[in-house]
């Protein structure tokens, strides 16, 4: 069997930020989102778990470069159970940042770091079923408490784009009135403290080290945030390389405004997973 094949970026900046990678794969940092990047979208975001072939294809990837990171917006410790992360042989400096950025997992140490959430949130959990119900939320509409946040999907309701919009109104002012911020992605809206968002969780994680090269592979809307940081840093110079996993497994489109400013383009977390373990292929081959 031969060495899988490792996808060209389409942009010239993706090809000069996969070039850096392969060249100096020590300085490299890999930062991952977890839905819909390495975990496949399902209905219920509680029976989400990493791709069959996630854990190994980091496990070859994170020993040949710098750093592996994956940047959620779920809390850190769900993140790591969720994806088999603990105790994986090859993982044993894979960095989690949950709760996008509020929460820190260390593989090295097992210990989580997470401070209390404001208090805005214990405000908005009490008064979101009422808001909810006023609101007139279409059936199948169901919240997701993740301690620091409030996800509230609308992908099981009969016409889920509409459920959302019926709701955007209202839980943008009922965030608003708690000091929260209403966020939106792929059949949710996520009430969240403002000021945190996966683009200054990677930068506050690339200023710690001396990072060269950066992939970072994303899904959603959440993650036009560490798009906008690794464009930052590339207009400073630095190289990167923006991934976008595109689709799911009920055959939804890609999202538009991250696939018109991705560098590469892959089919789901099968196709990330993929790109890892080429590169992993790639970059054992070279030593």
């Amino acid at each position: 069997m031969g060495m899988p094949e490792l996808q060209a970026p389409r942009t010239p900046a993706g090809r000069e930020g996969l070039a850096a990678l392969l060249a100096a794969p020590g300085e490299a940092v890999i930062a991952l989102d977890f839905d819909g990047t390495l975990a496949p979208i399902v209905p219920d975001p509680d029976q989400a778990r990493a791709h069959p072939g996630a854990v190994a294809a980091l496990s070859a990837l994170a020993p040949l470069v710098g750093s592996v990171v994956v940047v959620t917006g779920r809390p850190a410790e769900t993140a790591v159970r969720y994806g088999g992360f603990a105790a994986a042989p090859g993982l044993e400096h894979l960095t989690v940042l949950g709760q996008y950025g509020a929460e820190r997992w260390e593989a090295g140490t097992g210990e989580l770091s997470a401070p209390e959430p404001p208090p805005g949130v214990a405000a908005v959990r009490d008064a979101l079923p009422a808001a909810l119900e006023w609101a007139g939320a279409h059936p199948g509409t169901w919240v997701e408490d993740k301690g620091r946040a409030f996800g509230v999907h609308t992908r099981r309701t009969e016409d889920p784009q509409a459920a959302l919009e019926q709701l955007r109104e209202s839980l943008t002012e009922l965030a608003a009135a708690h000091g929260l911020v209403v966020e939106p992605g792929r059949y949710v809206l996520e009430l969240r403290p403002p000021g945190v968002d996966k683009g200054t969780a990677l930068a506050a994680f690339l200023a710690e080290r001396p990072a060269g090269a950066v992939l970072y592979a994303g899904d959603d809307l959440g993650d036009l945030a560490a798009y906008a940081a690794v464009e930052k840093r590339r207009a400073d110079g630095l190289p990167g390389l923006l991934v976008c996993s595109s689709g799911t497994a009920d055959g939804e489109a890609p999202v538009r405004e991250l696939a018109d400013r991705a560098d590469l383009v892959v089919p789901g977390p099968a196709g990330v997973v993929a790109l890892l373990a080429a590169l992993a292929a790639r970059l054992s081959a070279a030593r």
